[in-house]
């Protein structure tokens, strides 16, 4: 709910909270992680502290994290409307398995127009 609100707040499309929602599923299922799973890797989106992305307490703040991440995807695909989700995804977060994202891709539309929805 938090990454759908965040994302109408920045007044960006719904595709790219699609986007976020994967990105988030496929990172931490949905859960805010407080406690650093691989490296020092926080939060709905496994963001690092030492990679840049903000501190321990803002990483799992939610909507912090969600700022944080559409902020990225706006620097590193800016055309993120025009690309393949699982490409967008990976432009922005750098994993290590960049197509793993897709696989929510129709899950997370579904998820993302229910709440935009009401």
């Amino acid at each position: 709910r938090t990454i759908v609100q965040v994302t109408k707040q920045r007044h960006m499309s719904p595709y790219a909270a699609v986007i976020a929602v994967s990105v988030a599923m496929q990172e931490s299922s949905l859960r805010n992680l407080t406690a650093a799973v691989d490296a020092d890797s926080l939060g709905l989106f496994q963001q690092r502290p030492s990679m840049g992305w903000g501190n321990s307490r803002q990483l799992t703040d939610p909507a912090y994290a969600t700022t944080a991440f559409l902020s990225a995807l706006t620097q590193y695909a800016p055309h993120f409307g025009s690309m393949p989700l699982w490409q967008a995804a990976q432009d922005t977060q750098r994993s290590g398995y960049p197509t793993a994202y897709a696989r929510w891709e129709d899950q997370a539309a579904h998820m993302v127009q229910q709440l935009a929805a009401g």
